[in-house]
Parts: structure tokens; sequence; C-alpha cells
């Protein structure tokens, strides 16, 4: 039995398929954006590239996440 994802990486499968990129080019896009700034990164989203809020927040937590790890 696999463990169910959860947290922001459960939104992923959604958000590759309505949006039709895979997660890995939104992380880039984000980490291009020229700032790290959660919520300027989640309008941003929301404004340039038509992301719900829950997808935008979602990708911007664990990218920012994913960076403070490394």
């Amino acid at each position: 039995m696999t463990d169910a994802v959860k947290g922001p990486a459960s939104y992923f499968p959604s958000i590759e398929k309505k949006y039709g990129r895979p997660v890995s080019e939104w992380k880039d896009l984000i980490r291009s954006s020229g700032t790290t700034k959660h919520m300027e990164l989640v309008a941003w989203l929301k404004s340039e590239h038509g992301l719900g809020h829950g997808h935008a927040n979602a990708l911007v937590a664990h990218t920012l996440a994913e960076d403070r790890t490394r």
C-alpha cells in the first residue's frame, strides 16, 4: 500500500492537468521571478499566469521549502 501524498504536493497532479505544464516548469518560473516573498509570488502566479490561489500557494510553498533545504 502506498502512502497518499500530503501537503502542497497533493495539488501537483491537478495543477499539471489544469494548466498544462509540469510542476518542474512552474518551479523554474518561481525561481526565476526575481522575488522570494511568498505572497508576492502567489499574487504574481495568479495575475500573470492565471493560477487559482490554492494552486499558486501550493507551488510557492513547496518551492520555497525546497530552496531552504538546499
